[in-house]
Parts: C-alpha cells; structure tokens; sequence
C-alpha cells in the first residue's frame, strides 16, 4: 500500500506544507504555526524527534502512564503535525490502513501541547479530510480516551465499542463513515 500513498501524498503535502495557520498558544499570543504532512520516510530526524518529544510530553508524563509508544506502526503512517516558529511541535497525529482493510483508516496519536487554541479540532479536521483524499478512507477509526469523546464527536466520529481499558486508560473505538463523494 505504501507506494501507492507516496506518490498520492507528494503534491498535496507540498501544498500542505506551505500553508501557515496563525493560532492562540497557551499563553493567549498569536503565533504562526506551519502544517506539515509527511510519510515517515520522508520526516527529518529533527521532525521526529519533536513528534515523539511532544507524544511523550502529553501520554507518558503528563498522563503519568508509562507505556510503549513505538510499535513499528509509524513507519507506515503519514504524520500530520503543526510545528512553531522554533520547529518545536504543537500538535500531531498519526495515519494508516488497516491491514486487510485497505478501506478504513486508523487516526491515532493525536495529542496538542497546547490546550484551548482550537488547534487540536483543526488538526484533526485536517486528518478526517487526509484520510479522506490521499488514503481513500471510506470509515476512519480511532481509540478514543474516554474524557476526549466529545472533541472525536464534534468531527462526526460515534462511539461503536464499550469502555475497554489501555494502558490503565479507560477508552471506547469511535469510527466515522466517509460520504461515498469523499472517497
């Protein structure tokens, strides 16, 4: 599946990448932040550092909950992520088929460093339209922190599990179903 996403990825990404947003950080200043979207092949290793600087940050210290963030399945994603001025990441996710089901597509890892922006729905609305037109994704599914499951609803996505719990989290799978015109 990956040499299909790479070629389909490449136009939009550049158009993407060049696209600066001016957004509120957690102090209440305007500042520019840049959207980037990459395959994990083509992030810089300073990129990477600063996405799982930023995952680590929010999922291991701020939620106190060790657990093993790299499970091979980056290397297959495409990364959204809004960096600062710095290069410092703001907030990021995560794209990829499921195997066997080229079809739907996996969002994940999402996480903002700064709260209360609105970056966060703007990021993740930018991964729904992503998973959309460069994966063809005709449902898109996540596993959801079960505080969080009103920001995954105001995008359209609907809770389809019980609470299950992970990495001593409680979570439900939401899932959103593409209009066949998105796909």
């Amino acid at each position: 599946m990956l040499p299909e996403v790479r070629p389909a990825l490449a136009k939009p990404a550049q158009a993407c990448y060049n696209a600066d947003r001016t957004a509120r950080n957690a102090h209440g200043r305007e500042q520019t932040m840049k959207l980037n979207i990459r395959h994990y092949s083509e992030l810089t290793t300073d990129e990477l550092y600063e996405i799982l600087r930023a995952r680590c940050e929010v999922f291991v210290v701020e939620q106190n909950c060790p657990y093993q963030d790299l499970d091979g399945l980056d290397k297959r994603s495409i990364h959204v992520f809004y960096t600062r001025e710095d290069g410092s990441v703001a907030g990021c996710l995560r794209l990829f088929t499921l195997d066997g089901a080229p079809e739907t597509v996996h969002l994940g890892r999402v996480v903002t460093t700064d709260r209360g922006t609105g970056l966060g729905g703007k990021m993740l609305h930018e991964g729904v339209l992503l998973a959309q037109s460069l994966l063809h994704a005709k449902e898109i599914v996540l596993k959801a922190q079960c505080y969080a499951v009103g920001f995954y609803a105001r995008e359209g996505f609907a809770v389809c599990s019980e609470e299950f719990m992970e990495d001593g989290i409680p979570h439900v799978k939401m899932v959103l179903h593409c209009p066949p015109e998105n796909v």
